[in-house]
């Protein structure tokens, strides 16, 4: 059993003076010119604009959906899906058996209304008579109106037909017979981070793409700002209006909009000065210090500007960082400046 515990001991010596000398042999490869080498630049803080890109759906200015107050036959839909229509255009015919029955009964009810009125001036008839056949005319006319609204089912706006659930003779048992959407101009709704919240006003601009129309680029503007934040989110509302004259942007379309809030001084380092920290998604940079060695410091990254990135946090106006040789250095490594 001792024989045993002298051999572990033995191997655990040879192991222990093993790391010294590697140690050793890194800590003088570091001396005497053996420092890593590295490239170095000089950063500085820049006027960097601070454009955001949010990305949203394209909504209707308007979605109406026609349908009557109540049960009835379809007697025809005169619009297809895709037809353009005007506001006050007739889209829809209801059955009107029971509208010309109710008029039929207007009519003699004016008539009896016309014998009463005239009785009344004479005397032949009493205040209340006169006023319950008046009242009785006024209800029934008032119906009448209600019940002819829901029989032509006219257009509210102007628009195009994107929904068409029943065919004529259908009896209408709920769900919309037509939708119709105003696409002139359309909406979208973003949500701002709280940040900009006093930086976003009516009127701003923003630029709008669209995967379903590569290439081009629309302008909106913001014709709603919400009044509070979302407290999980940290973030706002924010409509925006296109003016879609041509109607090639539809409801539905995935969209981008990007939005400036204007300039910020802030330091720009190269992209390749950028580490990346391994199983994290922390980002850091080498900086130069007078003594010849370099410290590692966590950055925050704003936006990437061609080959070169925004920095939020991390590193001052004029630092010196490295942009070349990281991938042997350590936090505070003495190293070999190379032009």
């Amino acid at each position: 059993m001792k024989k045993g515990i002298s051999i572990v001991a033995v191997v655990v010596a040879v192991l222990v003076a093993g790391c010294a000398d590697s140690q050793k042999e890194q800590k003088t490869a570091m001396m005497d010119g053996g420092q890593p080498k590295v490239r170095l630049t000089t950063v500085h803080k820049k006027a960097v604009d601070q454009v955001r890109d949010y990305t949203c759906t394209v909504e209707a200015e308007v979605k109406n959906n026609i349908a009557p107050q109540t049960m009835g036959r379809i007697s025809k839909i005169y619009v297809e899906v895709g037809d353009h229509v005007v506001k006050g255009q007739k889209l829809v015919q209801m059955d009107a058996s029971s509208l010309r029955q109710l008029e039929l009964q207007i009519a003699n009810q004016k008539t009896d209304f016309e014998r009463v009125e005239k009785l009344y001036k004479i005397g032949g008839v009493s205040k209340a008579e006169y006023d319950n056949a008046k009242m009785t005319l006024d209800v029934n006319e008032t119906s009448y109106a209600n019940l002819k609204e829901n029989t032509q089912l006219l257009s509210p706006i102007t628009g195009i037909v994107t929904a068409r659930n029943y065919d004529s003779g259908d009896l209408y048992s709920g769900n919309p017979v037509l939708t119709i959407q105003q696409i002139r101009p359309v909406k979208l709704l973003i949500n701002v981070s709280e940040q900009y919240f006093s930086r976003v006003q009516k009127g701003d601009v923003a630029t709008i793409r669209l995967d379903a129309l590569p290439g081009k680029e629309y302008e909106a503007k913001v014709t709603l700002v919400y009044p509070t934040i979302n407290a999980s989110t940290h973030t706002f509302p924010v409509e925006l209006s296109l003016p879609n004259n041509d109607e090639a942007v539809r409801p539905g379309m995935f969209a981008r909009a990007t939005l400036n809030f204007g300039t910020e001084q802030h330091v720009v380092v190269p992209d390749q000065a950028i580490v990346k920290q391994p199983g994290s998604g922390e980002r850091f940079v080498y900086i130069y210090n007078a003594d010849g060695t370099v410290s590692y410091v966590k950055v925050e990254l704003g936006q990437r500007l061609d080959d070169t990135y925004e920095l939020l946090s991390g590193v001052a106006d004029g630092a010196r960082i490295v942009m070349a040789g990281q991938s042997k250095l350590a936090d505070g490594v003495e190293v070999q400046v190379v032009e």
